[in-house]
């Protein structure tokens, strides 16, 4: 590990983000660490678009720390629709947050999360963080991936010219609890979740699912993530980007056999193959978050997607409820 690491007892913590899916777990698992004071800046108090509202947050919280989590996110058909907008907003967030940190001037520490969508398009399994630059993203995630891609060198040229203490971090397709699970914005596995159980409860002969299935990707559980953002926000320091996932890949048609098989949905499997597979493949190699922080995922895909369906039945149950009520 880093020799120089810093204590978060004590410290103000800002989680941008923190109100969504993976900031929701990061700020859990911050209150364990006998921080002095968590701040969660909602986008409709602190729309960090704008520059007025990114410097807001360092006056009204005076950050010791800063995550930056917020991002405008979604799946495939949601990056394909919305290429301007993926791009501006993310860039805009991360850039207000950035150089409002170098006006501040006594942040300890700023730790923003990449993205895989920011590797080249045929990068070679499993991807190091030296392929980030061999290569432009897979078109339907590009300008979102290049946005996240552009933050790293901005990070990287205010840690040599103004002294900001940034890290980067690249995590794994992430799942679980608390996901997003809109079909139109949603991405693979809480959309495939839906899909089965809407497939399930409406015994529906066949369900149809996007691409080939022949695409792979590797799936971080998000409570393992969080963990591994905290390791990094205390042990790690270097400019260099690092990824956080668990190093293996699965067949997105083997995914599909799997959460069909776990909600219970025996009909048909349909594929559309007229719609896009994205990135052919994305394994991460995970040498350098072990050795830098010792981070290592915890959670397997099959009991990551056991919870997440639990979730997302408990969830549905408890909504329709309310409907019902009211």
């Amino acid at each position: 590990m880093d020799s120089k690491t810093i204590s978060l007892a004590g410290k103000r913590v800002a989680v941008t983000g923190g109100g969504g899916f993976l900031g929701s777990f990061v700020v859990e698992k911050l209150r364990a660490k006998e921080v002095a004071e968590i701040f969660v800046p909602r986008r409709q108090s602190y729309d960090l678009t704008q520059r007025e509202a990114a410097a807001q947050l360092y006056a009204d919280f005076r950050p010791d720390v800063v995550i930056h989590l917020a991002a405008t996110v979604g799946g495939i058909g949601a990056n394909r629709n919305n290429p301007g907008r993926f791009f501006y907003e993310n860039m805009a967030m991360g850039l207000h947050v950035m150089d409002e940190a170098r006006r501040y001037g006594r942040l300890a520490k700023l730790v923003v999360a990449g993205t895989t969508c920011s590797y080249p398009r045929d990068t070679p399994t499993p991807f190091c963080e030296e392929d980030l630059w061999n290569g432009y993203p897979e078109e339907t995630n590009a300008p979102y991936g290049i946005a996240k891609r552009a933050l790293l060198v901005m990070l990287q040229g205010y840690r040599r010219q103004y002294g900001l203490e940034g890290i980067y971090l690249i995590p794994a397709n992430l799942f679980g609890p608390r996901d997003n699970f809109d079909p139109e914005t949603s991405h693979v596995i809480p959309g495939l979740i839906r899909k089965f159980v809407e497939g399930r409860q409406n015994q529906l002969a066949s369900v149809t699912v996007w691409g080939t299935g022949q695409a792979s990707r590797e799936f971080l559980y998000v409570e393992d993530a969080a963990e591994g953002i905290i390791l990094a926000t205390t042990h790690y320091r270097r400019p260099e980007p690092i990824n956080l996932g668990t190093g293996a890949e699965i067949l997105i048609k083997d995914l599909v056999t799997e959460i069909a098989g776990l909600v219970g949905y025996q009909g048909e499997i349909r594929w559309d193959r007229s719609q896009p597979d994205g990135q052919p493949r994305r394994q991460l190699n995970t040498e350098k978050a072990l050795e830098a922080f010792g981070f290592r995922a915890k959670t397997d895909l099959r009991t990551g997607l056991a919870n997440t369906l639990a979730w997302y039945l408990e969830s549905s149950m408890k909504n329709s409820l309310q409907v019902h009520q009211y």
